[in-house]
């Protein structure tokens, strides 16, 4: 195993000009001449991680069902069905791989077709080996920007502190030096992770972390929050469509759990899941097969799963809103993420990152973290943990100070909380919503919760 994986290696430092990417590539050929089966699979065997060989369209549409391909290399002349009917076929049923087409015909009604069945390239028979790996690494680079762009997206729309933190989880607490040590543990294995938590303690950067110890880590992480896709678009996001399968479906398109395809996908707030969507979701968990909407063939995916929460998902069991199925196949291996204010002087370590980051990013002078900062962050209670200490950098900066009354343990401009713990957490998101002038939407996004999180803890019920 070690030799094959050397050899593969040699191989991509050899072609440089290939790309990184072949050699984890998975492919399929497709062709009745075995002479130019035997060449394809001698030229490409030694530079990709799989591939394999079809004699016929027949034997190709098993191997789709079997396994998930990255790039198709297929003939045009055969018996029995031509390339692009076969392609435009399983385009209708469900087929996301790149086709690249070959023919010793070079005619522009051939080309076109090709094109509207899907295929991204045209390759004229004879070729050489380097006309062929070119084509193939074209294929795996607008494979991977295209992935790379759908997943920015959500990259976007996060609001968890990965920007700054990335896949290092900072402190040097013991409670936080646990969370590592198990994260080395279980990152190797396939093992399904439930991370816990309250909001913004850093269960994104968990998930990172964790997929940057796995042998995933040069494939895509891709992180969904739940919570933030409409209900009646869920389904589609997370696993495509195919053109016509709705009213506005133009095109086939992959969902985020094909994008995620060998490598990790971090599914935050599970508990705002529809739940027509978890038993869907379920039967992937199980079968790790995946159907888009109006497609006949479900897709194989190899991904490795990673789920967190902020809510009791036992009470959301108990109250018919989580399936129970689900929650007992998802809590394999649970790791709770510790509250800022369990993690000693790691406030004062993160204060100081977030300074240093946030100017920059500000382009304005970093403040001093004097004794009288310090000895009012670690008093403070945090109860919107590093996300909240995140912001109150960031206002500072904007201020071009600590306010006068942050001492005593009292977050700037908000009395110090005491009372139950129902009370801290409404009045912090009462402050917060006074600080966004009443937009929830927006309080939500400094919170790291939902909007509906929000409507349900007792601000619909004092605003």
């Amino acid at each position: 195993m070690r030799a094959e994986t050397a050899r593969k290696v040699q191989a991509t430092e050899r072609d440089p000009e290939f790309g990184p990417w072949l050699a984890q590539a998975s492919i399929l050929v497709v062709d009745d001449e075995p002479g130019m089966r035997n060449f394809l699979v001698r030229t490409l065997a030694p530079r990709c991680k799989r591939i394999e060989e079809a004699a016929d369209t027949e034997e190709a549409s098993r191997k789709l069902d079997q396994h998930h391909f990255d790039v198709v290399i297929l003939d045009n002349i055969m018996p029995g069905k031509n390339g692009v009917d076969w392609l435009n076929e399983q385009r209708a049923i469900g087929f996301f791989a790149d086709a690249i087409l070959m023919t010793a015909y070079a005619d522009l009604e051939t080309a076109i077709r090709a094109l509207r069945a899907g295929a991204v390239d045209f390759v004229l028979k004879p070729f050489r080996s380097n006309q062929i790996l070119n084509a193939v690494a074209r294929c795996l680079d607008r494979m991977r920007l295209q992935r790379e762009n759908f997943v920015l997206r959500y990259e976007l729309k996060a609001t968890a502190d990965h920007i700054l933190l990335r896949d290092k989880l900072i402190g040097g607490s013991a409670a936080i030096e646990q969370v590592r040590e198990t994260l080395a543990k279980v990152a190797p294995l396939p093992t399904t992770v439930l991370l816990t938590g309250a909001s913004g303690t850093g269960k994104e950067v968990a998930a990172r972390s964790l997929h940057a110890l796995s042998d995933r880590a040069a494939k895509p992480f891709v992180p969904v929050n739940c919570a933030a896709i409409p209900p009646d678009v869920i389904e589609s996001e997370l696993f495509g469509h195919i053109r016509g399968a709705f009213t506005g479906a133009e095109a086939d398109r992959e969902g985020l759990f094909l994008h995620a395809q060998g490598g990790t996908l971090f599914l935050d707030e599970i508990g705002e899941m529809p739940l027509a969507t978890q038993s869907k979701l379920l039967r992937v968990i199980e079968d790790r097969r995946v159907r888009p909407v109006g497609a006949e063939r479900e897709v194989p995916v190899d991904l490795r799963f990673v789920f967190a929460t902020n809510a009791d998902l036992e009470k959301l069991v108990q109250h018919g809103s989580f399936r129970a199925d689900l929650f007992y196949r998802i809590n394999v291996m649970q790791l709770k993420l510790p509250p800022l204010s369990e993690r000693g002087n790691d406030v004062i370590e993160l204060a100081e990152l977030f300074m240093r980051k946030l100017s920059q990013q500000l382009g304005m002078p970093p403040l001093p973290i004097d004794t009288r900062v310090r000895a009012a962050l670690s008093a403070y209670g945090w109860p919107g943990n590093v996300r909240e200490l995140r912001n109150l950098i960031e206002r500072s900066l904007i201020l071009g100070g600590f306010p006068a009354d942050f001492s005593g343990g009292a977050t700037p401009g908000v009395a110090a909380l005491s009372g139950t713990l129902e009370e801290v957490e409404r009045r912090h998101i009462l402050a917060v919503l006074a600080e966004t002038g009443g937009d929830r939407d927006e309080a939500a996004r400094r919170l790291g919760i939902s909007r509906k999180t929000i409507d349900r803890k007792f601000v619909a019920r004092n605003g």
